[in-house]
């Protein structure tokens, strides 16, 4: 049987293992060490590219970056209790524990999102995940709440991938290509669907131009909606998610070209865009495309009778070669309703891994990549940083928040009360 235990945990140095080498083995006990690196710091993307204009977390004061683990301990939970309901915590699946255990709510993207809207009573949201996440949270929460990231250098290189002035330019070439009149049936030449993990902004341009957000959880339904108002869609930042549920709806390869925003239309010609029905921007996430066959197969070498799940931000082949996909909400209820011991082998980021290991010990639950290389940036998120946020509260200042600008926020949140009506299928 599995336990947390036997969980490895260890960042090993996989330079010459792996040809792209992205793992050290310094583990982010201590973010604040490299809050302010040029990169994303120890994980899967550290060597994805960080915008110069990503934010950047000020000085943790001392006190709390050294403060031992017992004191940040009391320091919360002393700090939540004087709070009260005047602030409700939100935790990411991908978060590590020791932030996961203050959370009132945990869960994906989706979930998180409506957990934001529905706590109408705190006056102030604090957002334990990534930067586009808390962005969502403001966008959805009320006027008379703040919305607070406890490490503002807590960001999303997928997110990165897609900026608005890149979209904003695709756009354009696009229009070029199909015109902006509706067909006979009165859809759209292309509609615009972005990913959660975005920035504000790009949500934003979905509202201004009739498109809308998705999650992994709700992204097929998402694209049926958008297919009933366009004649095709243009799917950003991850490919992957986009590849994989265009494909599963019976949509052929062949209609789903890649856009390079380096490239005049996006490296395709124009007889491959009108023939497409789902444009892909060049996207990924880090942790996600680290998952092979390969590993898969291993799986299955060692245990004819494993269950191989995958989160659809991994590779198509990986996706293809794996029993079954899904976010990581049904990766939870998966596990969750199996009745019989069974070995599962997960791919997508070790923290849920290891929480759910943890949680059902009548399984061996383990993580394809035996490399373990979590998301660089969502251990930004430390106990510290946590701390000295909640504290602030007690006294009267709001650190670290986050603010979506007006003129950002009304198209936005256009797209996204689309996407909260757009339900995940059972």
């Amino acid at each position: 049987m599995n336990t947390t235990a036997s969980v490895d945990l260890t960042i090993r140095d996989i330079s010459a293992a792996s040809p792209d080498g992205v793992c050290t083995t310094d583990l982010l006990t201590a973010p604040w060490d490299v809050d302010v690196s040029p990169g994303y710091g120890p994980g899967a993307s550290m060597d994805d590219a960080i915008p110069a204009a990503a934010p950047r977390q000020g000085e943790l004061p001392d006190e709390y970056r050294r403060a031992s683990d017992d004191e940040l301990d009391l320091r919360i939970r002393a700090a939540k209790q004087t709070l009260g309901d005047r602030v409700v915590v939100l935790g990411h699946f991908y978060q590590r524990d020791e932030v996961v255990q203050y959370a009132d709510y945990v869960g994906d993207s989706f979930q998180l999102a409506n957990a934001a809207k529905a706590r109408t009573d705190a006056e102030a949201i604090v957002f334990c995940g990534v930067h586009f996440m808390a962005e969502t949270a403001d966008l959805l929460s009320g006027a008379n709440q703040r919305v607070i990231l406890p490490n503002l250098a807590a960001g999303c290189s997928m997110a990165d991938m897609a900026n608005i002035d890149q979209v904003e330019e695709c756009w354009e070439q696009l229009a070029e290509v199909y015109g902006t009149e509706p067909d006979a049936d009165g859809r759209v030449p292309v509609i615009p669907v972005t990913y959660m993990n975005s920035s504000a902004a790009i949500k934003g341009f979905c509202g201004r131009n009739g498109g809308i957000v998705c999650t992994s959880s709700n992204a097929e339904t998402v694209l049926e909606w958008a297919f009933e108002r366009g004649q095709r869609v243009l799917f950003f930042p991850d490919q992957h998610l986009g590849r994989n549920t265009a494909k599963h709806m019976g949509i052929p390869l062949e209609q789903m070209p890649l856009w390079n925003p380096a490239r005049p239309l996006g490296g395709n010609t124009t007889e491959a865009l009108n023939d497409a029905r789902v444009l892909l921007w060049q996207g990924f996430c880090s942790v996600h495309k680290r998952f092979t066959v390969s590993q898969i197969e291993k799986a299955r070498q060692d245990d004819p009778n494993v269950r191989v799940i995958v989160h659809p931000e991994c590779p198509m082949e990986v996706v293809d070669a794996a029993d079954e996909y899904g976010s990581t909400d049904y990766i939870t209820k998966a596990i969750a309703a199996a009745t019989e011991p069974t070995t599962f082998a997960i791919g997508t980021e070790i923290n849920l891994v290891q929480r759910l290991a943890a949680e059902y010990p009548q399984h061996t639950i383990y993580c394809l990549d035996p490399i373990v290389c979590p998301c660089s940036t969502m251990y930004r998120i430390h106990p510290g940083y946590l701390a000295w946020v909640l504290e602030s509260l007690v006294g009267g200042v709001v650190e670290n928040r986050i603010e979506v600008s007006d003129d950002v926020a009304e198209p936005a949140r256009i797209a996204l009360e689309r996407m909260l009506a757009a339900k995940p299928k059972a």
